[in-house]
């Protein structure tokens, strides 16, 4: 008898997971905040709707920070407060392997943050790079169409939520020209970004950088002896003097490559997850300029 597939698997324990949820465990409900409840599926995206819905919005993330996004295993407490939501976000493109089954058990509306971006494809494929939020001027797509959705799940709020939406996309082009000036400040031929994962193909599109990774997309488990000998020989190559990985992941085979090549390793960049708010990254655009800040000094150290 043929063992059954993943998918098979994940799916098997989803429908556990919903009767644990929804059968007969139920969660009081919050009696002294009745807005509505928009869940999100990673941090990022929670940051901003609430930068979008202000006041008038409550939001979840459902995956915690830190966690890795791409291959998260829901429990049931993501069902319970998920079927309490008067609308999901989730990012799109490929990102969340396990949203599509997770959403099965939900009637909830949804809406797909990345809706109208025009996708990177993944090196050698035809398959969308999915971190378009990495992108400031892809970000203010991101807050239109969140804008959007807040609006027809409140239509009162919609003075507020186009307020909202203008104030935060000004913010947005404004930290795009100072990501360019930060970048202008690295000599040319350094500006290659050496990354665990590709996760910054927007970035480096808007600044101009090249890029070199050790897996495309997910997690560690795709890096392979031949993903790290390539990168090797690219560090090598272009005398790459500094290279980084993700807050989320396993740093393990880009220190194999520091220790390699005698690039440095400049520290973790931070993609999927905020920090927590006394953090270094407890938003999204403190996200973005820690990174580049990050990325400057190990490029031009």
């Amino acid at each position: 008898m043929p063992a059954p597939s993943r998918r098979a698997v994940r799916g098997a324990g989803l429908a556990v997971l919903a009767a644990l949820a929804f059968g007969g465990c139920s969660v009081p409900a919050e009696e002294a905040d009745d807005r509505p409840l928009v869940v999100t599926t990673f941090t990022v995206i929670a940051d901003l709707v609430s930068e979008v819905g202000g006041e008038r919005v409550r939001v979840e993330s459902i995956t915690r920070v830190g966690a890795e996004i791409h291959g998260y295993e829901p429990t049931p407490g993501d069902l319970r407060r998920a079927q309490d939501a008067a609308l999901i976000v989730d990012n799109g493109l490929g990102l969340e392997a396990w949203f599509e089954q997770f959403l099965e058990n939900l009637d909830v509306p949804r809406v797909v943050a990345s809706e109208g971006i025009e996708p990177i494809a993944i090196a050698g494929t035809t398959a969308p790079n999915p971190h378009a939020w990495m992108s400031p001027v892809a970000a203010e797509s991101y807050v239109e169409t969140i804008r959007a959705a807040l609006t027809e799940l409140d239509p009162e709020g919609e003075a507020e939520f186009a307020s909202n939406a203008a104030a935060y996309s000004a913010e947005l082009r404004a930290l795009a020209a100072e990501l360019t000036a930060s970048i202008d400040t690295v000599p040319e031929s350094s500006r290659v970004l050496v990354t665990c994962e590709g996760a910054f193909s927007y970035l480096a599109r808007d600044l101009g950088l090249a890029e070199q990774y050790i897996w495309p997309v997910n997690a560690e488990q795709q890096s392979t002896p031949q993903r790290i000998a390539d990168t090797i020989r690219v560090v090598r190559e272009r005398e790459v003097p500094a290279v980084f990985c993700e807050s989320t992941v396993s740093a393990d085979p880009m220190l194999q490559v520091a220790e390699s090549t005698g690039a440095r390793y400049a520290g973790e960049l931070y993609v999927d997850s905020l920090s927590e708010p006394d953090g270094p990254v407890s938003s999204y655009l403190d996200l973005l300029r820690y990174d580049l800040a990050l990325i400057v000094d190990g490029l031009t150290s």
